[in-house]
């Protein structure tokens, strides 16, 4: 879902602007529809952690054309069918011509848009702006010139009108009233009978299904009727796809029973067909043992020095993250106070000085976090001019978290080597079997763990701006090994923070593999930390989106040094993390 925009922006700045309005959509989406598992993945609607095709035409929308105005009119059009759809119902009245399905399809969605309640003046106007702006820009493409295109187009334009989305203006009535007698010839009697029907579903689809597959009928005899091969097959998609029909025609069209994201093989048990060729070169390090101490210190000077020049505001990120994070804790009790519980140590007091009140006892409670936040880091080459500016924003993020009572760790992981390492090796001595699977040895770095203070561990944090220990990158082994430790953690609330600045990688797998083996590994992994939830995982992309891979993800832009606008990027992402997991 996009929207245009007068003012040029950069790629980073038009894909923040991209996800923000996808996550305002998905909200009234769900807030209208009741429905809470609904959000945009990879710029792709998801319900129920599946695919939500959106099979009408008035509900593709143009990037470079279409307007806030019009998102808002297709939220409220996917809420509406959300709400008064049955998808079992209508894949049993679903036809097979292609024709037929998709007039089938927007015959179903008119249908529920004009279900839309009267104490909703202000979606109908959304709905009507959608819809008319779709027709205009329909008619201004020059489509209407065919005869196939002005049929559809027509069809369109009566069902709109006939459930009750409003009158037409004097233009397209005379262009369409030729077309509009005709299809009252052939499909008159089920036409006059959809809006009486439009509140019972299967009653609606009976109709809606004589409807398509008599138009099907007339396009098929078109195409034969057309001299000269006028209207070849390839016209017929060309129209097709500018009426926004012919769109994702595979598969059996039910809402979302199709599987989102990359195609994930997995095993009989439920884990992915991931494989290790062998671990044995593996290695875990404590990532300031990698750096000579005398270098360590200097590039700690150089963070703290980068930190004070920008300025940053530490208490205020504390206050925040403290108010997201931190809820009342039992602290023993306040004594001496005027009212409360009876103090049985001051009753002497009570008996002997009856004017002093101060006999009294009052719970104390303490405001803090008792949360264990992980901030794993990838450590892939790319990142290696980013890093200065991430060490920053970690070192602060720590700080602030242990303020509010927190516990924090940071970890990154990489290779062991570039293109392959010692297994890779091994696998060429043993003949290269086909898909041995991951073919480098893996390598994460703990720059603090959850037991260790900042002020221990500051140093160490440093290591980050270590560049030439950054290879390659196993996103989805590392989020595995996140996992492990955050859920040996004694802690009310577990939250991953990942950052990273693209995909998974490492050439010598990918070379004597499936291209997309580490893709589908880390969605698969994403995925199932995402629905058991017993982990809150969330995501900032370094420059790059990465909602194909997490669910909750913010996009920063690192190309100006750091300032409190970025914490406020990451306190959104870690709120709407936390409201989507609760709400779940």
């Amino acid at each position: 879902m996009a929207a245009s925009s007068n003012t040029p922006l950069d790629p980073a700045a038009e894909a923040r602007r991209q996800q923000r309005l996808e996550e305002l959509c998905a909200a009234l989406i769900r807030a209208q529809s009741a429905q809470t598992e609904v959000r945009y993945r990879g710029h792709r609607l998801e319900w129920q952690g599946k695919a939500y095709p959106l099979r009408a035409p008035h509900l593709q929308l143009d990037s470079s054309q279409d307007d806030w105005a019009s998102c808002r009119g297709v939220a409220d059009a996917i809420a509406l069918r959300l709400r008064h759809h049955d998808p079992e119902l209508h894949r049993q009245w679903l036809p097979a011509p292609p024709v037929a399905r998709l007039v089938f399809e927007l015959l179903e969605q008119l249908r529920v848009e004009s279900l839309v309640p009267a104490h909703h003046p202000g979606s109908r106007r959304n709905l009507h702006y959608r819809f008319s702006a779709w027709s205009n820009r329909f008619l201004a493409s020059g489509q209407t010139e065919s005869h196939l295109g002005l049929l559809l187009f027509t069809l369109s334009m009566m069902s709109w009108v006939q459930l009750g989305g409003g009158p037409i203006d004097e233009g397209t009535e005379m262009l369409i009233e030729s077309t509009r007698m005709f299809l009252l010839r052939e499909i008159g009697q089920p036409f006059g009978r959809i809006r009486r029907h439009r509140e019972d579903q299967a009653a609606y689809a009976e109709q809606a299904l004589a409807i398509a597959l008599t138009v099907n009928e007339l396009v098929e005899d078109l195409q034969q009727q057309l001299a000269d091969g006028e209207q070849t097959q390839d016209a017929l998609e060309e129209v097709g796809n500018g009426f926004g029909l012919l769109l994702d025609l595979s598969g059996d069209g039910d809402d979302g029973s199709g599987q989102a994201g990359g195609a994930v093989t997995r095993s009989s048990d439920g884990e992915t067909g991931y494989r290790i060729f062998t671990g044995q070169y593996d290695k875990e390090w404590q990532a300031d043992k990698k750096v000579r101490p005398e270098l360590l210190e200097r590039l700690r000077e150089q963070l703290d020095l980068r930190i004070r020049e920008q300025g940053l505001n530490l208490n205020g990120l504390t206050k925040k993250l403290r108010r997201l994070l931190a809820r009342p804790h039992d602290d023993g009790w306040r004594f001496g106070e005027e009212e409360g519980r009876l103090d049985g140590r001051r009753l002497s007091t009570l008996v002997t000085s009856q004017a002093d009140r101060r006999v009294f006892k009052q719970p104390r409670d303490e405001w803090r976090a008792h949360a264990t936040v992980t901030i794993l880091v990838d450590n892939s080459g790319s990142m290696r001019t980013h890093m200065e500016q991430i060490g920053m924003l970690i070192d602060l993020l720590v700080r602030a978290l242990e303020r509010t009572g927190a516990r924090t760790e940071v970890l990154g992981f990489t290779t062991g080597h570039w293109n392959g390492g010692k297994p890779l090796k091994e696998w060429q001595r043993r003949g290269r079997p086909a898909n041995p699977g991951r073919l480098n040895e893996r390598c994460h770095l703990v720059y603090k763990d959850a037991g260790t203070p900042w002020r221990r561990a500051r140093r160490s944090l440093a290591a980050l701006l270590k560049g030439d220990m950054f290879r390659e990158g196993l996103d989805g082994e590392a989020l595995l090994w996140a996992e492990q430790r955050l859920l040996a953690e004694d802690t009310d609330e577990r939250i991953l923070l990942v950052i990273s600045d693209g995909c998974p990688m490492d050439t010598a797998t990918r070379q004597c593999n499936d291209q997309d083996i580490l893709d589908s590994h880390l969605i698969a992994v994403a995925d199932r930390l995402e629905r058991e939830q017993r982990i809150r995982l969330c995501s900032l992309g370094v420059g790059l989106d990465l909602s194909r891979y997490y669910r909750h993800n913010q996009l920063l832009d690192l190309e100006h040094n750091p300032d409190n606008r970025i914490f406020d990027e990451i306190l959104a992402l870690l709120g709407r993390t936390l409201r989507d997991s609760k709400a779940g």
